[in-house]
């Protein structure tokens, strides 16, 4: 069964990995939640264990619903005797999107009117409405013309874990905290004997958040008391009584074992008192330790090892300063040297405004609230050999301010589209001409692909190395990142003639994230990592085309659009290349996301001649040429002089209403739109496909959309 958790934009993914451990089958990371395989007996763990979900929705029914009439009549036709009784109390959660249903507070009410009419005609009786504490929870989706039905096994918001007693003036989301303590590694740190610290603490959400985190206390045990979260009828109550006693005899266990390892102070005497009252009502006050101290009187931690969370103010009821980041910043070097820290910043600017050199940056929002948590491991690195860290030379400094700039600009696109894997620079100064691709791996780790584009002929080699040389120690500055794990294509003449000389003979692949699929990169190996960012769009675009459909990906490298469109749910999938090392490449992607079977084939070939040969039909192709090859099983392919043949021999094997997109990367290339005429209707799809990292350079590729005529 799939069910839905939802959660706060930026936590997707950790989301995804903690309802794995839990038990889970499989869960998949999606805007503000995570789509998920299992049981009801997963999803009511969840309910109690999730750290990071805001609610775990179970889907009772889903169907068209392209108006008013429609939401009534799918909504009446769900058996609501088998979720309800006349004697519950019930309320509607509505969320729609579209022109058709545009008031969720409407939607609701029809959803309201459909379960009453229901109940009332098989039961005599009709049940009543109670928006603050209903018996039973329901969640309205309405979104693409279709209407999904939940029971909301939560019960309500899961950030409240039950113990506040006292807020502070900007409280933070117990889930948040949750998302910032695991970004710190602080269950390993404490595993491992380490301390934890928070300098600003506020009411205490961090520290006490951490405390239970660290003593095995499940989240939702104070959340409703004795009582099950919701009373709908489907509710396995006799499972929920077996984990609920289960997650007490823990919580006594963790509790007697924890360690008084944790630091709390802050300015503000009034909010020492709060964390206190709190830290009581959560069963953790003897583990923790307050204090009311400024930042800049910190003692030195005793212990070698531990971890430093901090939420500094950042809002507009709280005035951040950057001048309280510096002092932070310096604070911590000073105090906790060799710990970790992870700091909940306003935005990219007060996060460099610490001095301290993020080994990570994650964007997540505190309510509506967009920040920048930065991971950090040390607090002060030894300095390099040879004395101090240097300053940045100015060129260097120059790419590192147009890199945070360009950082902040794609921060909102990026975690509305989840996408971890860009491009953030690309030659925007010209004297540093390089383009910079940045790769997170499923783990967390920054990767950075730096290619260096060609200089001009009059421009002295020694001048093209130093600017390379400059953008490298930026690039590595801005991210946090050892030059080990910066892979650069700098264009200098090799054996053989090779414009890029030798590249280096890691074996080293990388996993990493686009939507639902994972996929593999190798950064150091080849000219190109095995992922064309620029295709991102394009690639999403023909995922949801070809659900339930025939895909055929032609000269399919490494198979991203393939494993894009099997995960979504294509019917069937052929993949052709010449190149064996590619065809194994896409193997490994199709095995890595559990695909597999006759339904996926998978042919070594030359792709003109194999479409020659082949008689099968297909709803979506993806042809993406490469611009000439002289390969020697092969015969010689050159785009502008072959398209035709090509795209006439791919039309051909389109089902009716079928759809073809062909797309190349050659910028002088002329599409022969009067050879195609005869034979496909054409659309020219180039602008809708450039994301926006990529904005710089709209003629990274062009794509048609071709329609088989007749």
């Amino acid at each position: 069964m799939r069910f839905f958790a939802s959660c706060g934009k930026g936590l997707e993914y950790l989301l995804a990995d903690e309802l794995v451990a839990l038990g889970c089958a499989r869960a998949t990371a999606t805007l503000a939640g995570a789509n998920v395989e299992g049981t009801l007996l997963d999803a009511q763990r969840a309910v109690l264990w999730s750290r990071l979900a805001s609610r775990i929705l179970w889907p009772i029914a889903e169907f068209e619903c392209a108006d008013e009439h429609a939401l009534y009549a799918g909504a009446a036709a769900v058996d609501w005797t088998a979720h309800l009784s006349p004697s519950h109390t019930f309320a509607i959660d509505a969320h729609v999107s579209g022109s058709a249903l545009t008031h969720a507070r409407y939607a609701a009410q029809r959803v309201k009117d459909a379960i009453v009419d229901t109940l009332r005609a098989n039961t005599g009786q009709r049940p009543n409405v109670d928006v603050e504490t209903p018996d039973v929870r329901i969640h309205l989706v309405v979104r693409k013309g279709r209407a999904t039905l939940s029971i909301d096994l939560s019960g309500g918001p899961m950030h409240r874990r039950g113990w506040r007693r006292v807020q502070g003036a900007a409280p933070l989301k117990e889930t948040v905290a949750a998302a910032v303590l695991l970004r710190g590694g602080w269950p390993q740190a404490y595993a491992g004997g380490g301390d934890l610290l928070d300098p600003m603490c506020g009411s205490g959400t961090l520290l006490i958040e951490g405390a239970l985190m660290a003593a095995d206390v499940a989240p939702g045990l104070g959340r409703h008391g004795d009582a099950p979260p919701t009373r709908w009828i489907g509710f396995d109550d006799g499972a929920w009584a077996s984990l609920r006693a289960e997650a007490i005899a823990r919580a006594a266990r963790g509790r007697a074992a924890l360690r008084p390892c944790i630091h709390g102070s802050d300015v503000d005497p009034h909010a020492i008192h709060a964390a206190r009252e709190n830290a009581q009502a959560a069963g953790v006050a003897d583990a923790i330790g307050w204090s009311v101290r400024d930042i800049t009187d910190l003692p030195p931690m005793q212990n070698p090892r531990g971890v430093v969370v901090c939420n500094p103010p950042y809002d507009a009821r709280l005035a951040a300063d950057p001048a309280l980041y510096r002092a932070l910043g310096d604070a911590l070097r000073r105090v906790a040297p060799q710990w970790r820290a992870a700091l909940l910043c306003g935005d990219g600017e007060l996060a460099h405004a610490t001095g301290l050199r993020a080994k990570k940056r994650y964007q997540l929002f505190n309510g509506a609230i967009e920040c920048s948590l930065i991971a950090v491991d040390p607090i002060a690195p030894p300095p390099r050999e040879g004395g101090e860290k240097r300053a940045l030379p100015e060129g260097a400094r120059m790419v590192a301010n147009r890199l945070r700039k360009n950082l902040d600009r794609l921060a909102h696109w990026r975690q509305q589209e989840q996408v971890s894997c860009f491009r953030a620079y690309d030659a925007d100064i010209p004297e540093y001409a390089c383009a910079v691709d940045v790769y997170t791996t499923v783990d967390g780790a920054t990767w950075l692909h730096v290619q260096e584009y060609a200089a001009p002929p009059e421009i002295p080699e020694a001048t093209t190395r130093r600017r390379l040389s400059d953008l490298l120690l930026a690039v590595c500055e801005v991210f946090g990142v050892p030059r080990e794990r910066v892979a650069v294509k700098a264009r200098r003449t090799g054996k053989g003639g090779s414009k890029y000389g030798r590249f280096d003979h890691r074996g080293q692949f990388l996993t990493v994230e686009e939507g639902a699929a994972r996929l593999q990169v190798n950064l150091f190996d080849y000219l190109d990592t095995g992922l064309f960012l620029d295709h991102r769009p394009l690639r999403a675009r023909m995922a949801q085309e070809a659900r339930g459909k025939r895909f055929l990906n032609l000269f399919c490298y490494t198979g991203a659009a393939t494993v894009q469109a099997a995960v979504q749910g294509a019917l069937l999938t052929t993949s052709v290349d010449l190149s064996a090392t590619y065809l194994e490449w896409l193997a490994d992607n199709l095995r890595g996301n559990g695909i597999g079977g006759t339904r996926h084939r998978i042919a070594q070939a030359d792709a003109l001649k194999w479409l020659q040969a082949d008689t099968g039909e297909y709803d979506v192709i993806f042809c993406d040429p490469p611009t000439f090859s002289n390969s020697k099983r092969a015969d010689d392919f050159d785009v502008q002089r072959d398209h035709v043949r090509l795209l006439r021999a791919a039309v051909a094997r389109l089902a009716p209403g079928g759809v073809l997109y062909f797309s190349n990367n050659f910028r002088r290339f002329r599409l022969d739109e009067a050879a195609l005429a005869g034979f496909a209707q054409v659309e020219d799809i180039s602008a809708a496909t450039i994301p926006p990292d990529f904005a710089r350079n709209p003629r990274i590729h062009r794509a048609w959309r071709l329609q088989r005529a007749g």
